[in-house]
């Protein structure tokens, strides 16, 4: 059984830093694109940055310079360092995981394993 686990979420205050950590047991995804997503209230879950098997990545316009994702192959992880936190990057944020090999996509659909979110509230 596949299983993604995020873990590292909570309250900051804007400007500050967090980093979110998601651990995938189950199979690994060394060939495999890993991405964060984020679901803030009353909207829909939205990409925020992806990592593909050869470490090329992708990032939201929204986020880009501020985040940083990256792997571990060996650990079967893969973080997101967050920096410069906004009031607006409040939101749940999602780890998933693709079982298509190579390709690195932005899109919801094509990610076939999730993590159960974690809780990121930045105050004002």
């Amino acid at each position: 059984q596949v299983q993604l686990v995020e873990s590292g979420g909570g309250l900051v205050q804007a400007g500050e830093s967090m980093r979110l950590s998601c651990a995938a047991s189950g199979r690994t995804f060394s060939s495999n694109a890993m991405s964060w997503f984020r679901q803030a209230p009353g909207k829909e879950r939205d990409f925020v940055a992806g990592i593909s098997w050869n470490d090329n990545r992708g990032y939201a316009e929204s986020v880009k310079g501020r985040f940083t994702i990256s792997r571990d192959n060996a650990k079967n992880t893969v973080d997101l360092q967050m920096s410069s936190l906004k009031p607006e990057d409040t939101a749940i944020y999602f780890c998933a995981a693709d079982s298509t090999p190579w390709v690195l996509s932005r899109e919801e659909a094509q990610y076939e394993y999730w993590g159960q979110g974690t809780q990121v509230t930045v105050s004002s």
